[in-house]
């Protein structure tokens, strides 16, 4: 369905929030958070890491990750995402962590994966990818918050299985801040 006219934004009867509604038809469209899939790859103890080619934060590292796509599941997408950006394939083995990020209207889930070989290339989104020991890797470079706590927990729970997935540090939670010029972009305080 889609708008066939001019549209309002108000409450729609039953709800209790302001929706943008069209006025002749009345559908109303529901804005969701967008969910973002990626995950932490390995190559035996070494961390695959990719430079951002792309806004927001271009020239910083990340896991490869990016936004889920319509018909795939939240698997699917890792591994894709992987491809897309590192030209590596993975196969998954855990949900590793589960972001909530309110300010910014996403939840990230991210993946523990295993790389099937030691091969990988920048994709398009990525100036330069590249396996990192735990050592080697640019902290002071990371391109958001959840890139770090996910490298931690990955590396807190390597080896073991059956873990469940982490959440959003609470000393993060309220501590956040979105920038203004990229409200993609959250900025450690």
């Amino acid at each position: 369905m889609q708008f066939q006219g001019p549209t309002s934004r108000l409450v729609p009867e039953g709800d209790d929030r302001e929706r943008l509604v069209c006025r002749d038809c009345g559908f109303v469209l529901y804005e969701n958070p967008k969910v973002i899939v990626g995950a932490v790859c390995t190559w035996e103890d070494r961390y695959l890491l990719c430079r951002r080619a792309i806004a927001p934060r271009i020239g910083f590292w990340t896991m490869p990750v990016g936004y889920m796509e319509l018909h795939e599941t939240t698997e699917q997408g890792a591994i894709r995402e992987v491809w897309e950006e590192a030209r590596a394939t993975i196969e998954v083995d855990a949900l590793l962590g589960l972001y909530a990020i309110p300010e910014i209207s996403q939840v990230h889930m991210i993946y523990r994966g295993r790389m099937t070989n030691p091969d990988f290339a920048a994709g398009p989104e990525s100036l330069e990818v590249g396996l990192f020991t735990w050592d080697e890797i640019p902290w002071d470079e990371l391109a958001y918050p959840n890139v770090r706590w996910s490298l931690e927990y990955e590396r807190e729970m390597k080896g073991r299985s059956g873990f469940a997935p982490r959440g959003r540090p609470e000393r993060h939670a309220a501590t956040q801040k979105v920038d203004k010029d990229s409200p993609a972009v959250l900025i450690q305080p």
